[in-house]
């Protein structure tokens, strides 16, 4: 869930036009799979139209279920987190394009998505279930805010650059990306990580919670936090004191608080 945003290649008029054509494609496959993965995520929390969600199938050993969910979220974590640093990017670019290092990211983010999806082992033990209709829907209705919340604050701070498709398209056209900048449009205002804050309230918003969406919701707020950490730490590196300042007037998800 990093939003640390990447820049394009340092000459991308060198490139032919077949390496960029073929850039420029495997950046657009990317994200029609980050799509698809982002709408079939919405299904698998919420539970709506898709074929398989976080509580669908024969549910195993409860040990059995734990230890494979909790390998499944940190391979994702891992792999997440592991590609966002400096350090990854720095190796990157010494085997392949820049332009195309934020498109493998999110590639490999959504492909590690698609296999939790896949092998997620459900945990059907309810933890709460709101019987009355007006709290229910009140609950769902905050599921779906929370999602809306990481949609619209990823258009706040360029949806487009932050999932690899300004970079490959830039090098298309043989433009160099501008330098990223720092900015703190709508809700960054009020919080520092909105597309947390939604994660969090989508997750957590439910009518019934099981086991399995439970110990989902909580290993996914714990990354989050950790995600935080690791990346605010990548921002004072690349602003200094321009965010640190911001870091002191603005809350973290919480406006006015926290």
């Amino acid at each position: 869930m990093s939003i640390t945003l990447h820049h394009g290649p340092s000459n991308p008029t060198a490139a032919s036009f077949a390496t960029r054509l073929l850039t420029l494609c495997y950046g657009g496959l990317a994200y029609l799979i980050f799509l698809g993965t982002f709408l079939y995520a919405i299904g698998f929390v919420s539970q709506y139209v898709v074929p398989k969600d976080i509580n669908t199938g024969a549910a195993p050993s409860l040990m059995k279920a734990l230890l494979t969910n909790l390998v499944l979220m940190s391979i994702f974590a891992v792999q997440h987190s592991g590609m966002a640093r400096q350090g990854f990017k720095r190796l990157f670019a010494r085997f392949a394009s820049s332009a195309i290092e934020r498109s493998t990211y999110v590639l490999l983010a959504s492909l590690s998505l698609i296999l939790l999806f896949w092998q997620w082992q459900p945990m059907p033990s309810a933890v709460w279930h709101i019987d009355n209709p007006v709290l229910a829907g009140i609950a769902t209705a905050g599921g779906a805010v929370g999602w809306l919340i990481v949609l619209y604050s990823t258009f706040l701070i360029s949806h487009f650059e932050l999932f690899g498709l300004t970079q490959v398209v830039s090098h298309f056209a043989g433009r160099m990306v501008e330098p990223m900048k720092f900015k703190t449009p709508g809700l960054y205002r009020m919080i520092r990580h909105p597309i947390y804050l939604g994660f969090i309230i989508a997750f957590w918003c439910t009518p019934t919670m099981t086991l399995g969406h439970l110990l989902f919701a909580a290993v996914t707020t714990a990354y989050i936090f950790v995600g935080i950490y690791l990346e605010e730490r990548d921002l004072v590196t690349m602003f200094g004191d321009q965010y640190r300042r911001y870091r002191e007037k603005v809350a973290m998800l919480v406006p006015g608080i926290f």
